[in-house]
């Protein structure tokens, strides 16, 4: 497999240094994307850079990720208008095992070939150097002139409101330079990979080899920044980030993520996020085309996706109560569900609270759902739809208006799902 031509027609390519295809078609290499250790997990912002290397791996070279431990404690101002917080070194170091558990989804660590992946947190090595040391050594190479023409330093400084940046920040891009310089002699490590951000850094790390060294070849490749078509952030939510670690962001919320993505997005994503073949990628792009209402793009990337960072068990939960909602699922299917899960369901449905008391010593089905929680207007309507076959508490039919519901009924000890036809649902919590 060429990587180059790989990430070519997946769309992952937007800058390389000249000779760098030629080096990867040389020889084994290794190469290196650092990851910004300010969580203890990755999102989906994170994954474009992973899949990277994930790639690079699959090709036959040694993928290195590199933890940020001591540039994390100093914040890289690309793409930024204010100066991060400093992280203490146990919580980085708690961030770089969180991260690495994940990384291990993408790449084989454990493998004794030569190209298994490697972790390597930066703070090993720079938290030996003096500041007197690192300025003779490493400062006398790159000018102030060359920092200064960096994009990330400009936009900074000329940005509106812009209070300036600080030394430290300015500092960044020859500590990232320094990085690449110190894989390069410890590791053999020819190659840096990032966002389209990150260029201006990884190249300032080329120009560090090359004068440290004498002339040593070192090379870089960035990706796009990744958008969505109607110019919004990707991976952002109305509640945040899309978290890989299931604390933060649910597998079936994941999924979800991934299911709703617009045609256009998913089209372009899933050469980004899956390992899927091109031959396999341009068959679900014409099924799309020609089905667009089945969605084939959107299912198969949110499936693939989903297993990669969770499992096949988490996908397929996820399906499930997906199908709650939208599909013909069982009531097995809804007692199935945890309770966060359950809520992430039905989040944004009517909510009505009913008194513990009423259940305890049973109510008819015509009461709970007219007086208790007002589902139906009157309770004449109710009589009708129940005839009609369209009243369900649980994803179970009520046959008779007057049934009586008591505790039995409850799902998690204190919820009931009531459907008043086919798309209406309405929660009832027990207090």
């Amino acid at each position: 497999m060429n990587f180059v031509e790989e990430l070519r027609w997946r769309g992952m390519i937007q800058e390389i240094m000249p000779g760098t295809e030629e080096q990867l078609q040389k020889e084994l290499t290794s190469g290196y994307v650092g990851i910004d250790p300010t969580a203890d997990s990755l999102h989906i912002g994170h994954l474009v850079s992973v899949m990277m290397l994930k790639h690079f791996q699959r090709a036959g070279h040694r993928p290195i990720a590199l933890v940020g431990g001591a540039t994390g404690m100093i914040g890289d101002p690309s793409m930024k208008s204010q100066e991060r917080n400093l992280l203490d070194e146990a919580t980085l170091r708690h961030n770089q095992d969180s991260i690495k558990k994940q990384l291990a989804n993408f790449l084989d660590f454990e493998s004794d070939k030569p190209n298994a992946a490697l972790l390597v947190n930066n703070y090993d090595w720079m938290k030996g150097i003096s500041f007197l040391d690192f300025i003779r050594d490493t400062g006398k190479h790159i000018t102030v002139n060359y920092m200064m023409s960096k994009d990330s330093v400009k936009k900074r400084l000329s940005g509106e409101g812009s209070e300036g940046m600080s030394f430290t920040e300015f500092s960044y891009q020859l500590l990232q330079a320094y990085d690449f310089y110190h894989l390069y002699k410890t590791m053999g490590c020819r190659i840096q990979m990032g966002g389209s951000d990150q260029w201006g850094n990884i190249t300032t790390g080329t120009e560090l080899i090359r004068r440290k060294t004498s002339g040593g070849e070192a090379f870089a490749l960035v990706c796009p920044l990744i958008t969505k078509a109607d110019g919004g952030k990707f991976g952002k939510t109305e509640s945040g980030n899309v978290w890989l670690d299931r604390k933060y962001t649910s597998p079936y919320k994941f999924y979800q993520f991934w299911l709703n993505v617009s045609d256009a997005d998913a089209e372009k994503y899933i050469k980004i996020f899956t390992a899927l073949s091109k031959d396999e990628i341009e068959a679900l792009v014409e099924e799309q085309k020609a089905a667009p209402h089945f969605r084939p793009l959107q299912k198969r990337l949110a499936k693939e996706v989903t297993v990669m960072v969770h499992s096949e068990e988490d996908y397929n939960a996820a399906v499930d109560a997906s199908n709650i909602l939208f599909g013909n699922s069982t009531a097995d299917a809804l007692k199935k569900l945890d309770e966060e899960t359950f809520l992430q369901v039905f989040e944004g449905v009517p909510t009505f609270d009913i008194s513990k008391d009423e259940l305890a010593t049973g109510i008819k089905a015509v009461d709970l759902l007219t007086e208790s929680a007002a589902v139906f207007p009157s309770k004449g309507e109710m009589r009708k739809t129940v005839q009609a076959g369209g009243v369900m508490l649980n994803k179970e039919k009520i046959e008779n208006f007057d049934d009586i519901i008591n505790n039995s009924y409850l799902i998690a000890g204190k919820y009931i799902i009531a459907q008043r036809g086919k798309k209406n649902y309405f929660l009832l919590i027990v207090k």
